[in-house]
């Protein structure tokens, strides 16, 4: 059984979706790749109060990984890509390029971007973590102004 609830957040409203009680989809508004939301179940908050806790300790910038249990749904390669996204550390990035090296496949950098923009679990499984070869902000589901505040916010604040 599918459940659903929606949480604020220093980004703006999160659909957080579970699937038998674990999250499954963590979802921005005008997300792309968003499902329909007839595909998000019965409202119900009581399957999300791990997940809150840990997503305000996180904005508090007192989390810097997750632990909340999680049901991806996704193809092979897609969550090989996830759990690879999970390993990039708080505050640090990887290209499209690295992320296919872990994987064992360097010439798949492309399938690595596609799998990245179908992550269905944003911010806990970090996929704005990563970049273009160049350094370059590429993509991101969210948006890429929300992409450079979570980068900036993981960062800390700069020393001058």
């Amino acid at each position: 059984m599918r459940q659903h609830t929606v949480t604020d957040s220093p980004y703006g409203p999160l659909t957080l979706v579970a699937d038998d009680g674990v999250l499954c989809g963590l979802y921005m508004t005008d997300q792309r790749h968003r499902p329909p939301e007839d595909t998000f179940g019965v409202p119900d908050d009581a399957p999300f109060t791990e997940t809150r806790e840990q997503l305000a300790a996180y904005f508090a910038g007192d989390l810097k990984e997750f632990t909340v249990p999680l049901r991806l749904h996704g193809t092979p390669f897609q969550l090989r890509v996830w759990e690879e996204l999970r390993r990039i550390p708080y505050g640090e990035t990887r290209t499209y390029g690295q992320l296919a090296d872990l994987l064992g496949s360097p010439k798949a950098s492309r399938a690595v971007g596609l799998a990245n923009g179908r992550n269905p679990v944003g911010i806990i499984v970090p996929c704005h973590r990563v970049i273009g070869s160049t350094g370059s902000l590429t993509g991101y589901g969210g948006g890429l102004p929300r992409k450079q505040r979570l980068l900036d916010f993981e960062r800390g604040p700069a020393l001058f």
